[in-house]
Order: structure tokens, then C-alpha cells, then sequence
């Protein structure tokens, strides 16, 4: 069987799923809209409907647990509420406490700097907010782990909540200027340099 691969942006209130509940009384936007992706395509890991950026597709099992496994890194920039400071991203980087499904768990230690500058993302759909509630800054988290809504728990936990997050790196492919929405198809996911 051949498999087919592809990489997009995700963009901010898509799931990552194929098909929208139809027990649910909203009907949500799913990823079925950006493309007519072939049977059995599954996401490998999943951004939530707040989260956007890179996300990769497969038909392929084998090659979704290899991207999902710790051998691979993902980076992600959050936008936090206020400046973050330097002890924080220290903690970040240490691993945090974090609740996981009501259970306690430290994340493992992580690669976490402030940015520097605005990444210059174009605005998402539904604006953040505007300068009267304060400042935000920028944070690069790298992790080798993936649980449910991990960064954004990570950053609340060192008081610093994330107003917008966005996967920029899966091993070796970026995001880069891929616009949001976009969907290119691969024949394979160069993950290393």
C-alpha cells in the first residue's frame, strides 16, 4: 500500500479530527474543509481548537507513532499574558507542575526562551485583545512530550497564561510562511537534519 503524507496550517477553530459530532449542538469546523484528504488519513498528534500552526497528516500508523514519539521535537510559540521573566522561562525549562486528566505530573525538562520580537503571525480570526488590558510577550517552548493542552498549562503554571498558541516545528519542518489553511502533500516528513 502506498501511504500519503501531509503537512499544513492548521488554522485558529479548526479540530484536528475529520468529521464534526453531529450530537453536538455547534457544528465545529474540522479539517475536511481545507482539503479532500484520501480515507484513513489520521492526524499524528492534534493542536485544539484554540491552537494553530503545523500539523501533519498520514495513512500511514507506523509513521504517526514515530512522530509522536520523544525522539522528535515539537516547538511551539505562546503568547502570554504580560512579560514574562526570566525566572519563569528557568522553571519552564526545569518542568513545571501540571495537572494531566485531575492527575499531578512534572513535565520533563524542556528548551524555553523568550522571543525576542513579534513573530509577526497575521492576526487570527477572532482577535487576542487590544493594548488596555497590558502587555504580552513572546515564549519558544520545545518539548518531547505532548499531553492535553501541555504548553498552555506550563505557561499558567509559571503565571503566565498563553493568549495564542502556534506549533512552529515538528524535528526538521517549520512552519515558515506556509499560510494558514494551506495543505501540501509530501511523500515523505523530512523530520531530521
Amino acid at each position: 500500500m502506498i501511504h500519503r503524507h501531509f503537512i499544513i496550517h492548521k488554522p485558529y477553530g479548526y479540530l484536528s479530527q475529520f468529521v464534526s459530532d453531529p450530537k453536538k449542538q455547534k457544528k465545529k469546523r474540522v479539517l475536511t474543509e481545507l482539503y479532500d484528504f484520501p480515507e484513513g488519513t489520521m492526524a499524528i498528534g492534534r493542536l485544539d481548537e484554540d491552537s494553530e500552526g503545523l500539523l501533519l497528516l498520514t495513512t500511514d500508523g507506523k509513521e504517526s507513532e514515530y512522530v509522536r514519539s520523544s525522539n522528535i521535537e515539537k516547538e511551539y510559540y505562546a503568547q502570554v499574558d504580560g512579560l514574562i521573566t526570566s525566572e519563569a522561562i528557568e522553571k519552564l525549562q526545569q518542568g513545571v507542575e501540571v495537572s494531566i486528566e485531575g492527575v499531578h505530573y512534572v513535565t520533563k525538562p524542556c528548551v524555553a526562551n523568550i522571543l525576542k520580537q513579534d513573530p509577526g503571525f497575521p492576526e487570527r480570526s477572532r482577535r487576542i485583545r487590544d493594548d488596555r488590558h497590558g502587555p504580552t510577550s513572546w515564549v519558544s517552548i520545545t518539548l518531547t512530550e505532548g499531553k492535553y493542552r501541555q504548553v498552555r498549562k506550563m505557561t499558567a503554571a509559571v503565571g503566565f497564561p498563553t493568549l495564542r498558541l502556534v506549533r512552529v516545528r515538528i524535528g526538521a519542518i517549520h512552519l515558515n510562511e506556509m499560510p494558514s489553511g494551506a495543505v501540501q502533500e509530501t511523500d515523505t516528513f523530512p523530520l531530521t537534519t
